[in-house]
């Protein structure tokens, strides 16, 4: 063989592609190509198609019915509370220039870099977008720290983002079995599973009550409480053995409400999202305009009392006179979209 034909030794070596034992990859890091969607593009339609929502992603929910009642024009200043993957802020952005601005706030350590880089990539320099490691009852401090007296308009969406819900190791759902965290801030406060060990039966039938209207609080306090589980399957389990007469999908049912409720509890949800309501009329501008996502009946009677009080006292001069859902459509085509309620009011002038 000539010289001209040898192989090059110095080449890299080919890299064969990663094989996984068994038919199926089992690790969430490995299982789902639409994690890198440049690469799977196809997989994503795909996922999308088939009305799911791609794993490691968020789709924005009522994106229209938002734009619509906050009304955002070129020059204003907005605020999105929950900035999460950023879909809200990237159709909000858009519609606030030439010389608009938008502030991010999101308390996840872990994906708000993520989103930060993903804006950044879009075009949305530091001129026109900054993000803030807060929670959303931090707005005081935020708008304070930038010297801003009031934002043109105010998004809060108060869902889980499906990025966390998707990833095991932040301890969301049962999907896959995780340690049972959920934390929005993994370096702040307690586990679920520290808070299951310490707290008293009652105190735990009262909390799954008051968090999710769990039917069966009273007997799942007094299971869980003083327990020690390590991962999400294993409370799961747990739960499905306190109700042995209960039906498969009615239990689950059961199963999700647990989990909200100690969600709730473990970030404090409820007393942000009090404090949040509360300072929020001082942080819009006269006339400015304010929305607000909720996901379940806890959150959408304190948002809903907020706004009627607030009218009431002449601190808003309009609110949403029915609470506003997710078309049919995108409820067939992300299910996460239908418990999702909206409600919005108006600064007075």
């Amino acid at each position: 063989m000539s010289d001209e034909a040898a192989p090059n030794s110095a080449a890299t070596p080919h890299k064969r592609r990663v094989r996984y034992a068994g038919k199926n990859p089992r690790r969430f890091e490995d299982k789902y190509k639409e994690r890198d969607p440049q690469r799977h593009a196809d997989t994503v339609a795909k996922v999308i198609a088939a009305g799911k929502t791609p794993a490691g992603t968020h789709r924005p929910i009522m994106v229209a019915e938002i734009l619509q009642v906050l009304a955002p024009q070129p020059g204003e200043l907005a605020v999105d509370c929950t900035l999460g993957y950023g879909g809200h802020a990237q159709e909000i952005l858009a519609r606030l220039q030439p010389g608009g601005r938008l502030l991010g706030l999101d308390a996840d350590p872990i994906e708000l870099p993520k989103t930060e880089a993903r804006l950044r990539a879009l075009g949305f320099d530091e001129k026109v977008f900054t993000a803030h490691r807060s929670n959303f009852a931090g707005l005081p401090q935020v708008l304070a720290a930038q010297e801003i007296s009031g934002a043109d308009l105010i998004l809060a969406d108060l869902g889980v983002s499906s990025m966390q819900i998707d990833d095991p190791a932040r301890g969301f759902s049962v999907k896959f079995s995780g340690p049972l965290d959920m934390r929005m801030n993994p370096q702040r406060g307690q586990p679920v599973s520290a808070l299951l060990e310490k707290i008293k039966p009652d105190a735990l039938a009262a909390l799954l009550a008051g968090n999710a209207d769990e039917p069966k609080a009273v007997q799942l306090g007094a299971a869980l409480a003083g327990k020690s589980f390590s991962t999400t399957h294993e409370l799961a389990d747990a739960i499905r053995a306190a109700l042995p007469h209960v039906a498969k999908e009615d239990c689950h049912l059961n199963i999700r409400r647990v989990f909200q409720a100690l969600r709730i509890a473990v970030n404090d949800e409820f007393s942000a999202l009090e404090t949040f309501l509360r300072n929020l009329p001082v942080c819009l501008k006269p006339n400015g305009r304010v929305a607000i996502l909720t996901f379940h009946s806890g959150e959408d009677r304190r948002v809903k009392k907020a706004f009627e009080t607030g009218l009431w006292g002449k601190v808003y001069s309009a609110i949403a006179e029915e609470v506003i859902r997710a078309t049919p459509e995108e409820q067939r085509s992300n299910p996460r979209s239908t418990p999702a309620k909206l409600r919005w009011a108006r600064r007075s002038s």
